[in-house]
């Protein structure tokens, strides 16, 4: 299995600086990994040391917490697919989706349509850490019928990230044409392949390097 091809390379630390962003991108190019993902404020430095390679760019809109109006997550998407991005994972409304409000599936229908007219992808971070069971089933529902192109594990700065047993509730619960990005605590290369097998299509870390280079 060819890891480096699942893995976005990712950086989303808050004091991320723009040596790191520098590196992040050197490391994706040795490494061959598909893509990284990098806060919105440096997409267009990472697009400039991306240059010709053939590596997605990344970014995040509505993050971490996702309750931001959704004015503000269509302008933060429009800027930075502006500014270089292929790709947008968003943080849907937990709060809005707890509520049973059907806005929850409006906003991400809005931020698709927006999102595939620039022909770009769009991944809904669902934050898993904070959902039961039924919640991730219906959730993933929800994602797909409004036009999400993946459906995301988690932002990371939950207290629980990426499980084997929710990449495989979402697997079964979305149709083959939607992926899956697991992400949040993927730490070693045993973790990933897991993952994968129980149906991730990418995973979204910071360990990609000792991911690759551990030993099989």
């Amino acid at each position: 299995m060819n890891l480096g091809r699942h893995i976005e390379h990712t950086n989303l630390n808050p004091t991320v600086d723009s040596y790191a962003i520098d590196q992040l991108v050197g490391e994706a190019k040795e490494h061959g990994f598909l893509g990284v993902c990098v806060p919105p404020f440096w997409v267009k430095r990472a697009q400039r040391e991306i240059g010709s390679d053939k590596i997605l760019l990344v970014t995040v809109a509505g993050f971490p917490l996702g309750y931001n109006m959704t004015e503000t997550k269509l302008e933060e998407i429009s800027s930075a697919i502006d500014n270089g991005a292929d790709e947008i994972d968003v943080v849907w409304n937990i709060s809005s989706f707890k509520s049973g409000n059907p806005w929850t599936k409006i906003e991400i229908a809005k931020c698709a349509q927006l999102v595939h007219d620039y022909q770009k992808l769009l991944k809904v971070i669902i934050e898993t850490a904070y959902l039961s069971a039924d919640e991730i089933v219906s959730a993933c529902k929800l994602c797909v019928d409004a036009g999400a192109d993946f459906v995301k594990t988690s932002t990371g700065f939950a207290n629980a990230g990426a499980k084997v047993e929710h990449i495989a509730l979402m697997r079964q619960s979305v149709p083959g044409h939607v992926g899956i990005k697991a992400s949040g605590g993927i730490k070693t290369r045993d973790q990933a392949i897991q993952l994968i097998e129980a149906g991730a299509n990418r995973i979204g870390t910071s360990s990609g390097i000792s991911i690759v280079t551990q030993d099989t």
